[in-house]
């Protein structure tokens, strides 16, 4: 669900489009690939969680 959330507010792709049965797995890979790599995605957010450092008393 994060993937298909980010598609759409990026790029503007709705997952069950008849016209994503067009498209290649090359095609929808590039653009999972660029979500990975984008900090404010939600799946790249979920995959790579800010690190936590324990606050000093």
């Amino acid at each position: 669900m994060l993937v298909e959330a980010d598609l759409h507010e990026r790029y503007g792709i709705d997952v069950d489009s008849p016209l994503m049965e067009q498209r290649t797995w090359r095609w929808l890979r590039s653009r999972i690939l660029a979500l990975l790599g984008t900090p404010e995605s939600r799946v790249s957010r979920a995959l790579n969680p800010p690190k936590h450092v324990p606050h000093r008393r």
